[in-house]
């Protein structure tokens, strides 16, 4: 599968252990930093990756949520996998309340905790979630965080970070970029032993 003459699959080198669907972000493809480095941890963690690719213009007035639900469901329905995690970017983050509904793993990059459905679905959710942000992402709300995390979620909160993860400084921007592929890395070897358990 292509989009654009890009690949929208990838597998693993060995046998998949599930399947990574990818959400992104309104202005923000699957080919972007921050999830093109999730892939490549997925891929070396036995996960398929499956990049859901959207023109988010072309959305006309669905409701955001109903139009990234109905993008999610539909990646989701051509999967066969008895695993199943979501990876969402800022827009793509409205696919929590779908992935509570299911209890599925999730990595929310940038979620837009200051929309109450996605701070409460992140909430509600049975499955293991890391969750990404920077204390200069105006989307980001600091005190639900704290909220989720100690509810049982994994936190990343980088105190410089706007809602690209990035800063004016390319320097710094690659470090905090760092930071985030070491909290995704954590995070699917944290996953990799409870599966293992």
């Amino acid at each position: 599968m292509t989009f654009g003459g890009l690949p929208t699959r990838w597998e693993p080198p060995g046998a998949s252990r599930g399947v990574a669907l990818v959400a992104p972000g309104r202005s923000y493809p699957p080919t972007a930093p921050l999830l093109d480095f999730t892939r490549v941890a997925l891929l070396q963690h036995g996960f398929t990756v499956q990049q859901i690719w959207w023109d988010s213009l072309t959305r006309g007035e669905e409701e955001p949520e109903a139009w990234v639900r109905r993008h999610v469901a539909a990646a989701h329905a051509r999967e066969d996998a008895d695993r199943v995690l979501v990876v969402g970017k800022s827009l793509g983050t409205l696919a929590a309340p779908y992935a509570a509904e299911r209890g599925l793993d999730a990595i929310w990059l940038t979620p837009l905790l200051t929309d109450p459905s996605v701070a409460e679905a992140v909430g509600a959710n049975a499955g293991r979630q890391l969750l990404v942000g920077g204390l200069a992402d105006a989307l980001w709300d600091a005190s639900v965080a704290r909220e989720l995390e100690e509810g049982g979620c994994q936190v990343l909160a980088v105190p410089d970070a706007d809602h690209g993860m990035g800063t004016r400084g390319a320097v710094r921007t690659a470090e905090i970029h760092l930071e985030v592929a070491r909290a995704v890395e954590a995070f699917l070897a944290g996953a990799a032993a409870g599966a293992g358990a």
